[in-house]
């Protein structure tokens, strides 16, 4: 029953440690994008797709 004490402590230690190094990172800048918004420039924007023309009453009638 010991040895299931042990292992919890020391499975609460490793991931107290795992989420100090993820907080230690985000806050140094380790995840910010630096790359993306230089290249975002280069490429087109996405096309806007244009409504279908009305047709005009002239038309509607010679059809």
């Amino acid at each position: 029953m010991s040895v299931i004490y042990i292992l919890l402590a020391i499975s609460i230690l490793v991931a107290i440690s795992f989420f100090i190094a993820f907080v230690v990172a985000v806050k140094s800048g380790q995840y910010d994008d630096s790359y993306t918004p230089s290249v975002r420039m280069l490429f087109e924007d996405e096309l806007v797709k244009e409504k279908p023309k009305k047709l005009s009453t002239n038309q509607k009638t010679n059809s």
